[in-house]
């Protein structure tokens, strides 16, 4: 049994407390707004086992000297004796991928009981089958690609003799690294108490799942996280051999001399970058008249020239592959080109081996999905912006939601993982909305290309809609000391802004570690910060850093900042050594609206309440 209370004054000045709390009366005290009392027991304040509170409904207020006291517990009733339904588990999840562990770990935290379900194996496409053996790979052609720069070499001083590779090898360190997260998140669940389960489930009902053969649990709150899988179109035969997705590609089976890569988005672009570093030529076939569509234009023409241009790569645009056959019989693999546009034939290849990568497609057969009335759109499942579950009538389907790729919102693991989070804070009794526009996301090419928000076209779309400007602000990565010490000057960051008020519509980065330095970016926008603000932040220096830094200060904002020195919150009482120069440097906040010093001010009547009522409930706790 859990209990909580939390006492607070409505004065406007608020006060920390020390440690030595809980100490007699006369020990020196400082007043919270917010304080919050743990290990009552069930007898204080009038609960009892038979008539425990809910965790987020009962309060009781003391109007007349504006103390409020709130008690929570964990509860099996409502609060008034009846008792509520009963339910195996608070949260079931079906599907233990990367979105299914992150609503788990933080349903547990929570305090849920937890169940999730798994019918594959936990971690899911991103941990078994996609981002997680991919980065391995990955790692591998990056250092690759620098030790067969002779160039690069030379630049530092160094050289070094023909660089060779074990594919067997590298191999393994994609399936090790796989095996070794996988099992990272299996231990992580199961030491925080959430139950395993293990086989395809499926909705039987409200509130009900079925899992295996014939094990039915009940859930006061379900979220189906079932993933995707790789998209194949029509006229296209897969062989696992010589005609590939990206769950066979990462395994690598072979590298084949020669290999066309059907789509030049995400997946399609990485596995150029691995497969040109080990040696094999590429060939690029894109449906729409430019490569690399999805990105910023701007980003998307550089990346072009330094990706894509010097390497052993060639593309075709504009067409669709209408029929790839396997190479059987010492016949090579067979791809029929057709125009996007007219449908009329255009060229036919003959290569070694060819990647299917046309984007992933959301794994939502045999959920029972018609058992709740859930009619799926293109397979996946209609959400609103809460990631609540929407029936064939357009109507929510009460304690049912649906996160990461089998949602369709955003296909991106960190996506599904922070949905599965929002979803977690509505059933624990906290409202919460995802901006999708603040989530990052990153193509781990080298270098690397990361962006957030809207592309400088949407951004100019919805200003004309909206009626507001729109600005750009750029910075190049060839006026970065880290990044030219390390010999890679190339790269731009861009930002797309509003000049009225600062607001942040979108960031877009090319260059050496883009997929880390995104996240000050996507912190700003999910956060609200507009670049007046940002812009006096301290980046530490030579760092890469500062390109956001450089690329924030560059930008024109009308308005002036919002934060002053004179409306610090904030008191530092401190000595004056620096602990970095051997001192002893112990710093104590003190809170206080005007700043004044709390020592010397009198206590005032409700701080002689608050100490009255500390010493009557030491008497209370455990």
């Amino acid at each position: 049994m859990q209990s909580a209370m939390t006492l607070s004054f409505s004065q406007t000045s608020s006060f920390t407390r020390p440690n030595h709390v809980f100490g007699s009366a006369a020990s020196v005290f400082s007043t919270p707004k917010n304080f919050r009392f743990c290990g009552l027991r069930r007898g204080a304040f009038g609960f009892s086992p038979s008539n425990q509170l809910s965790l987020r409904s009962n309060r009781i207020r003391t109007q007349s000297s504006g103390l409020q006291v709130s008690a929570s517990a964990s509860s099996n009733g409502n609060g008034n004796g009846a008792p509520l339904k009963s339910f195996d588990y608070d949260l079931i999840i079906i599907g233990a991928g990367v979105g299914g562990h992150g609503a788990a770990l933080h349903a547990v935290e929570k305090g849920l009981k937890t169940a999730i379900i798994e019918g594959d194996v936990v971690g899911g496409t991103c941990v078994n089958r996609g981002c997680v053996p991919s980065k391995a790979l990955l790692a591998v052609s990056g250092r690759m690609r620098e030790l067969q720069n002779e160039h690069h070499m030379k630049s530092f001083g160094l050289q070094v003799s023909a660089a060779g590779y074990d594919r067997q090898g590298i191999a393994d360190h994609a399936n090790n690294l796989a095996t070794k997260i996988r099992n990272n998140l299996t231990n992580s669940m199961k030491a925080l108490g959430v139950d395993i389960l293990t086989g395809f489930g499926s909705v039987l009902g409200p509130q009900k799942v079925k899992y295996g053969k014939d094990n039915i649990i009940t859930g006061k709150d379900i979220i189906i996280a079932t993933g995707s899988v790789p998209f194949v179109p029509k006229g296209i035969e897969v062989d696992g051999k010589t005609v590939i997705t990206s769950d066979h590609a990462l395994k690598l089976e072979s590298v084949p001399d020669w290999i066309a890569i059907v789509g030049s988005g995400y997946i399609g672009l990485e596995f150029s970058d691995v497969y040109t570093a080990l040696g094999s030529e590429v060939t690029f076939i894109e449906a729409l008249d430019q490569l690399m569509p999805g990105f910023d234009p701007e980003i998307s023409k550089l990346a072009q020239r330094v990706l894509i241009n010097p390497r052993k790569i060639d593309y075709h645009t504009g067409v669709f592959a209408s029929k790839i056959t396997p190479a059987k019989d010492g016949k090579p693999v067979l791809i029929e080109l057709i125009d996007a546009k007219t449908k009329e034939p255009k060229d036919t290849l003959e290569v070694d081996a060819a990647l299917i990568a046309t984007g992933r497609a959301p794994f939502t057969n045999g959920l029972g999905l018609e058992n709740v009335n859930v009619v799926t759109q293109r397979g996946f499942i209609p959400v609103d912006e809460r990631m609540r579950v929407i029936d064939g009538n357009g109507t929510l389907v009460p304690n049912l939601y649906c996160i990461g790729d089998a949602n369709g919102k955003l296909m991106l693991a960190h996506a599904a993982s922070a949905q599965g989070i929002s979803v977690v804070e509505q059933v624990s009794g906290r409202d919460h909305v995802l901006n999708h526009l603040s989530i990052p996301a990153a193509c781990f090419t080298h270098p690397e290309i990361s962006m957030v928000g809207l592309t400088e076209p949407q951004a100019k779309e919805k200003g004309e809609k909206a009626g507001f400007k729109v600005s750009v602000a750029k910075t190049s990565f060839k006026a970065n000391t880290k990044a030219l010490a390390e010999n890679e000057g190339e790269g731009i960051a861009k930002m797309i802004y509003r000049p009225d008020n600062g607001e942040i519509l979108g960031v877009h980065i090319f260059g050496l570690h883009a997929a880390d330095l995104i996240h000050e970016a996507s912190n700003a926008i999910a956060l609200g910060t507009r670049i007046q603000d940002i812009k006096l932040a301290v980046h530490a220096h030579p760092t890469l850093s500062e390109v956001l830094d450089e690329l924030f200060k560059a930008a024109k904002v009308e308005s002036q900042a919002t934060t002053r020195t004179g409306d610090a919150k904030i008191k530092l009482n401190m000595k004056q050594e620096d602990p970095r120069r051997g001192g002893d440097d112990e710093r104590q906040p003190l809170v206080s609206e005007d700043l004044e010093d709390i020592s010397t001010r009198p206590s005032s009547f409700f701080e002689n309440i608050y100490v009255g009522v500390l010493s009557l409930l030491s008497r209370v706790f455990v």
